[in-house]
């Protein structure tokens, strides 16, 4: 028998969804650009995700280490003697990313068909 799931589980996994999704999405656009552009681009988003850390909500901190460390890595993959590494971990990222905003969009999706 199919329990409904409450709405407050079911708006985490969408959202959690749509921002693994997301974010696997932008990982990939960040790995591909070219050197100049990825290390301007990797920096954008290590500052943006630096600001999101003084949040006092613990999602929007967590939020904010992602986007810091995915800056990081695409500055590193960019230029220094660790690239080759830092792409390595930038792949890894993207795809761990994309995989759990699938995983979220399935569970979404037996949610709401459980509502249904």
């Amino acid at each position: 028998m199919n329990d409904i799931v409450p709405t407050n589980v079911l708006a985490k996994q969408g959202v959690a969804a749509v921002g693994g999704i997301a974010g696997g999405i932008g990982l990939m656009i960040l790995g591909g650009l070219p050197s100049l552009f990825g290390i301007i681009a990797g920096g954008v988003v290590g500052l943006i995700g630096l600001g999101a850390m003084g949040s006092h909500d613990p999602a929007d901190k967590r939020a904010g280490l992602i986007a810091l460390v995915a800056g990081g890595l695409t500055i590193l993959s960019k230029v220094g003697i660790f690239s080759g590494l830092a792409s390595g971990f930038l792949g890894l990222a993207t795809v761990g990313l994309f995989g759990m905003g699938v995983w979220n969009a399935f569970k979404f999706y037996k949610g709401l068909k459980s509502r249904a």
